[in-house]
């Protein structure tokens, strides 16, 4: 014989850790995509792409 479900609680809880997730994926999201590393590497490829493109155009 299986033990009693409690639906009603199991609901409340689902909800409750959703309910959680939602509000704290915002700041994770932002610390996640403007941590400073990321931004280093994209000005750094930005110049590698730039000393690529003018390395083109200067021997032609």
């Amino acid at each position: 014989m299986p033990h009693r479900t409690r639906p009603m609680t199991a609901l409340l809880l689902f909800t409750g850790v959703n309910a959680v997730l939602v509000s704290t994926i915002g700041p994770v999201y932002d610390f996640v995509c403007f941590l400073p590393y990321w931004e280093r590497r994209r000005e750094r490829r930005r110049q590698e792409r730039e000393a690529a493109s003018t390395k083109v155009f200067g021997s032609s």
